[in-house]
């Protein structure tokens, strides 16, 4: 049986993560996913700062091949017209004045290919003022959107936050549009632009407190001015120095029960201790109080009564325990990879499953230009004219 996306083309021209991960999740139900660099290679290449494994190379561009080629020249772009023609999707992540530079603008795209799939993404969208601005998920999905906003104590600015987190967040997003156009082209037999951004990305994981704003109720602004208004729910230290999350949201029903995990019966006869409003007035020294009685006990008994009491918390682990976390090797969250890279055996699966369709074993990233010409001919270039295009430095090749 084929794979659920066999013959699927796919133009991946994107740089970095949020666009390339996107068309990572198509290749690995199966789609022909042709990775276009420029000569210079991705710059994204450069995150692993020369590590033999590429290891950020070979997560985001894994099962794809690859072909290097100068866009910006008239016979590069010609051949990627070529292409487009072809294909059923083509990924970017071109602002609206690369695209208009690049003559790529879906105007253009619709007329060469009616029934193209052509996903855009950027940092803030196509319109206004900062259509042009240039952003990471840093910037564009954390900073501009207010989660930053919500990330840190009173009187205390944010920490920097971890690097493509938001990113790959987007990218599932580009992916649920490529899809829905995908689908409406099956009704219509027409092609869509489906467009998305790190901003509209990072607002949308933001909304919960967003929409509060809306309504008059800014949590991010409280908190500058009184605090955290839950004493409970926060990261605790413990004696043994790992860092404890606790999620409280029924203070009434779970604070009993927090008093009994940190032995402190006295708590449920103390005045200032009790839930709700008396806890809330004393939040500073009940958070305190707590923080103390944390200090006292290791992680490994404070999970196992947590737990036993039915209390939503979780060690903060660490990222070198992740990859080896029991609970994501049995559900296929992690699953292995034969990359052909030193210390790259293992990767992590795209983020959902179908019971009726398996994903590919992933294939290890191209090299810059490895598959050029075997793609080249396979869009109907012969080889003449490829080998001229190599020799003119327009297309690349091992």
């Amino acid at each position: 049986m084929d794979a659920l996306f066999a013959g699927l083309k796919v133009i991946d021209a994107a740089s970095f993560l949020a666009g390339p991960c996107a068309a990572t999740i198509l290749a690995d139900y199966g789609a022909d996913v042709v990775k276009v660099e420029p000569l210079i290679g991705d710059r994204h290449r450069s995150i692993a700062a020369g590590h033999p494994a590429d290891w950020s190379w070979q997560l985001t561009d894994r099962s794809k091949r690859g072909l290097a080629l100068d866009i910006t020249t008239p016979e590069g772009y010609a051949v990627l017209i070529e292409m487009i023609a072809q294909a059923d999707v083509f990924l970017v992540n071109f602002s609206a004045g690369q695209l208009k530079k690049h003559n790529l603008e879906w105007a253009t795209l619709q007329k060469i290919n009616p029934r193209l799939v052509f996903a855009q993404i950027s940092a803030y969208g196509l319109e206004g003022p900062d259509a042009d601005k240039k952003a990471f998920d840093l910037t564009g999905w954390f900073a501009r959107t207010g989660i930053l906003d919500m990330m840190h104590e009173k009187d205390v600015p944010p920490t920097l936050p971890a690097g493509g987190v938001g990113d790959h967040a987007t990218s599932m997003t580009l992916y649920a549009g490529i899809l829905t156009a995908l689908i409406r082209r099956d009704q219509t037999g027409e092609g869509s632009m489906v467009s998305t951004s790190l901003v509209a990305c990072g607002a949308w994981a933001n909304g919960l407190n967003l929409q509060g704003v809306i309504a008059g109720v800014d949590g991010a602004a409280r908190r500058d001015q009184e605090g955290w208004s839950n004493p409970i729910q926060n990261v605790f230290t413990t004696r043994d120095g790992r860092h404890m999350l606790i999620a409280v949201q029924n203070i009434i029903r779970d604070f009993p029960k927090l008093a009994k995990v940190l032995e402190k019966p006295e708590w449920l006869e103390d005045e200032s201790m009790q839930p709700a409003k008396p806890l809330f007035k004393n939040r500073f020294e009940a958070r305190q109080r707590i923080t103390d009685a944390f200090a006292q006990l290791d992680a490994d008994e404070l999970c196992r009564r947590l737990d036993e009491v039915g209390i939503v918390s979780s060690l903060v682990h660490k990222n070198a325990e992740v990859i080896e976390d029991e609970q994501l090797l049995a559900n296929g969250v992690i699953v292995p990879f034969d990359s052909g890279k030193p210390g790259c055996d293992k990767t992590f699966a795209t983020p959902f499953q179908l019971s009726s369709e398996s994903q590919q074993a992933p294939r290890p990233a191209p090299e810059l230009g490895q598959h050029s010409r075997e793609i080249l001919s396979e869009f109907g270039l012969d080889s003449t004219r490829v080998d001229a295009l190599i020799d003119a430095g327009i297309v690349g090749s091992e």
